[in-house]
């Protein structure tokens, strides 16, 4: 393994912890900030009321922007107080000088326990200095029967 690809491995592995944290903390112009212009965030494998497809960055800014433009006196979608992505087990291959495919598997907690489970499936690409997300499969594998996001990401979807 060369110096290059340690540097990119860990430029790819800096991205996914921004779009986790930005994400939680609902930084959305950060979050945006972790894909590619024409990058593509999709939901994969899941119930068709689950489903979600947003491309190009200004996409997923106005579907991450939704989360911050809730009507105060709405009644709750959540309880929780918070949410936070981890990450386990990356697993890089380079495709090319500049392409990367990713795996990694993932589970959200909230303060009533985990949430729910599952794994991204991404194709990254160098722009750049930054390794980007150029399109991000989201794998749902599990949810709790109490799962108090999975109801808010349906919420927010557009078409619904």
């Amino acid at each position: 393994m060369t110096i290059e690809e340690l540097l990119a491995r860990e430029s790819i592995r800096d991205t996914m912890a921004k779009y986790n944290t930005s994400g939680d903390r609902l930084k959305v112009a950060d979050y945006v900030a972790c894909f590619t212009e024409d990058g593509i965030m999709e939901s994969d494998g899941v119930a068709e009321d689950k489903a979600f497809r947003y491309a190009g960055r200004p996409e997923i800014l106005a579907w991450q922007s939704r989360w911050l433009e809730r009507d105060p006196d709405a009644p709750a979608i959540h309880t929780s107080r918070f949410i936070r992505h981890h990450l386990s087990t990356s697993k890089i291959d380079f495709t090319g000088q500049d392409t990367a495919r990713v795996r990694t598997y993932w589970v959200a907690w909230t303060d009533v326990g985990p949430d729910h489970a599952g794994y991204y499936l991404d194709e990254f690409r160098k722009v750049g200095d930054d390794w980007l997300i150029a399109h991000r499969r989201v794998r749902l594998d599990w949810e709790s029967p109490d799962s108090l996001y999975m109801n808010a990401v349906t919420t927010t979807n557009p078409d619904r």
